[in-house]
């Protein structure tokens, strides 16, 4: 199954912060629903030098690219309008138990 690397950018308009808090649970129950399908490996939140989120970055696994940007049209950072610019590649992951 293909993994695929996703780093995602905030907007920056003065209400930005603001949405992705409101959005941030919806958010994480998603995440925590794919990992439990095997589908989220690892990822977190993007700091600026002040330390406040201005973006993700995380990896999955998804059978295909289709299923990952069918996931991302439900996604709550997308419709929620919290990510501007997502850059998805696909990528091959270290394994360190192999």
């Amino acid at each position: 199954m293909p993994q695929y690397a996703v780093v995602a950018y905030d907007y920056t308009d003065d209400g930005a912060l603001e949405r992705r808090l409101a959005k941030r649970e919806a958010h994480l129950a998603g995440v925590r629903d794919l990992a439990k399908q095997g589908k989220f490996l690892s990822g977190g939140a993007i700091l600026n030098d002040d330390g406040k989120m201005i973006g993700s970055n995380a990896h999955f696994r998804f059978d295909d690219r289709a299923d990952l940007e069918t996931w991302l049209e439900t996604e709550p950072y997308m419709t929620g309008r919290v990510w501007e610019h997502v850059d998805i590649r696909e990528v091959k992951l270290f394994d360190p138990n192999a």
